[in-house]
């Protein structure tokens, strides 16, 4: 049986803020992978200009963003099991990490510059 779609039950507004955390997670620069636990602690969060901001090789709408900025939003991560406080920021646990949000191609948009 495959598996159910959002088991979790996030809103829109989480499953985007997942996303991004996921994206920042293959960033080494801003990530950095505990081996102990496997959780990747994500030590800063993107700044916005005007009405997007790059993340990676992609462009993302400030608007899709509004979680990161989000308390309510990270504690629900945190409750759910997907993310965890951590001395150097919020870490993406192995869940949060394979957590299929379905938003990758519509929030994550190519760049190139």
């Amino acid at each position: 049986m495959p598996p159910k779609a959002n088991p979790k039950k996030l809103n829109t507004l989480q499953l985007k803020t997942l996303t991004l955390i996921q994206e920042l997670a293959q960033d080494p620069s801003v990530a950095t992978k505990d081996p102990a636990t496997g959780n990747i602690t994500i030590g800063r969060l993107p700044h916005p200009h005007g009405n997007h901001f790059h993340l990676g090789r992609y462009v993302v709408m400030k608007a899709d963003a509004n979680g990161l900025e989000n308390q309510g939003v990270w504690m629900a991560l945190i409750r759910k099991g997907l993310v965890v406080p951590g001395e150097g920021g919020m870490a993406l646990t192995p869940e949060g990490q394979a957590y299929e949000t379905g938003l990758r191609e519509a929030i994550l948009h190519g760049s190139d510059h």
